[in-house]
């Protein structure tokens, strides 16, 4: 069985990856950071992505166990709504510790593993937000650009220990991100940034509407079993995909034009 370790399993995609995978032929480990009701065949391991203790003890337990990891899939992550000019510094390295560099923690622990045992596959979820920087989400936006540079950089080191990397760009989907996201104080900013509401609303409805995140889960499983693993998959509605196809093929201002109307 393929061992298959996930971070950030309590709720969301995580949840819906670990709770399909553990239905087949793999061996699922999943990071959490509190007491969650379990699924069936998942392993569950404490780890806070921002502590490299933790990321080292739970990495560790994993591989004297297991004795090889075959998959990371690096899922943990979080959100924030706020102008640019109003987001607290405290704020942007709390996100940005999440967002990339948790990722980063967790894969420089598992290479060596993967290194040595000559193979693995790395799936790090960005978003489409790490395609296209979003109005109100720029600091989330901002975690996902670095991983994709990140994994991007990774795809070509990694490759002559037969080690794949792939990047998935997820659309809007209806999942607890939306609740958990942070927001600032909208008394600090409204009558600067008047447009936040309206922004910030259009965002969520989007998620609420979004699709079903056992979607994802399933086009991870169909990729993590394909011989020739793709590099990226944007898994979202069509319209979304088109943004991202629009982004490829217009003017860089008039593309902007499109999402401030979009948005704001």
């Amino acid at each position: 069985m393929k061992v298959v370790l996930i971070t950030g399993v309590s709720s969301g995609f995580g949840f819906a990856i670990a709770q399909r995978l553990a239905k087949g032929d793999y061996r699922v480990y999943g990071t959490v950071r509190r007491e969650v009701d379990s699924l069936p065949n998942v392993n569950y391991l404490y780890m806070d992505v921002v502590s490299d203790e933790s990321v080292k003890q739970a990495i560790d337990e994993v591989h004297q166990k297991e004795g090889r990891i075959d998959m990371l899939i690096n899922n943990a992550g979080a959100g924030i709504a706020a102008p640019l000019e109003f987001t607290k510094i405290t704020d942007v390295q709390h996100l940005m510790d999440v967002n990339f560099l948790g990722a980063v923690r967790v894969t420089q622990a598992v290479l060596p593993i993967m290194r040595k045992q000559s193979g693995g596959l790395i799936i790090s979820i960005s978003s489409i937000g790490g395609l296209i920087g979003l109005p109100y989400q720029g600091i989330y936006s901002a975690g996902k650009f670095a991983l994709e540079g990140f994994c991007q950089a990774l795809y070509h080191e990694v490759k002559p220990f037969n080690i794949k990397v792939t990047v998935i760009n997820p659309g809007d989907f209806a999942t607890r991100f939306t609740a958990n996201r942070l927001c600032a104080e909208k008394d600090d900013f409204t009558a600067v940034y008047p447009t936040f509401g309206k922004t910030l609303s259009k965002i969520e409805q989007d998620e609420k509407n979004g699709l079903h995140p056992d979607k994802l889960a399933k086009r991870i499983e169909k990729l993590i079993n394909k011989k020739n693993t793709p590099v990226r998959q944007v898994i979202a509605s069509p319209l979304q995909k088109f943004s991202v196809f629009l982004k490829r093929i217009l003017p860089e201002k008039l593309f902007y034009r499109i999402i401030s109307k979009y948005y704001l």
